[in-house]
């Protein structure tokens, strides 16, 4: 098994996504990225700990590669929009690749140069690939929060670009 780590907005609907890739043996939502030691929701939301929303997947790649989950991922959000997505604004909302070794960065770096030749966005792609540092795992209610609620269609305008459930 192998692990990711990624962050492109509101984590709940990206687990989502990410729950019903074949190859994906598990995913949980956490922080990562900021200054603050095991921060709480709360300390990410309001901006101040430096840490990204993001998901951690453990993947089986003899089932699934990196560069398909990264497929996903460009799908599922707006890579072009900085510092947000949609209505979720601050740098707890980035797109980011938080590699864990350095296949993951390049397999990274060369999907971001592949997309922007076929400018597939009506922008400049502005994720982030940054080594990945402690994953802290978000408090038990925000795990599986769409799942657990029986939410099967997110129409708010931060659930992707294309306002479905990611």
């Amino acid at each position: 098994m192998e692990k990711a780590i990624l962050a492109c907005g509101c984590f709940w609907g990206v687990q989502s996504a990410f729950d019903t890739v074949a190859g994906v043996v598990s995913t949980r939502v956490g922080f990562t990225g900021g200054k603050v030691p095991d921060p709480s929701y709360m300390e990410v939301a309001s901006g101040r700990s430096g840490h990204a929303e993001a998901i951690e997947i453990t993947f089986d790649p003899k089932e699934v590669s990196f560069s398909e989950l990264l497929d996903v991922f460009f799908d599922i959000h707006d890579p072009t929009q900085l510092n947000r997505q949609g209505v979720d604004v601050g740098s707890q909302y980035r797109s980011a690749v938080f590699y864990l070794n350095d296949k993951q960065k390049k397999a990274a770096v060369e999907k971001i140069a592949a997309l922007r030749k076929l400018s597939r966005y009506n922008g400049e792609i502005v994720t982030e690939v940054t080594e990945a540092a402690t994953f802290y795992p978000a408090e038990e209610f925000h795990q599986h929060y769409h799942a657990k609620r029986g939410i099967t269609a997110c129409k708010s305008s931060h659930c992707g670009r294309r306002g479905e459930l990611l």
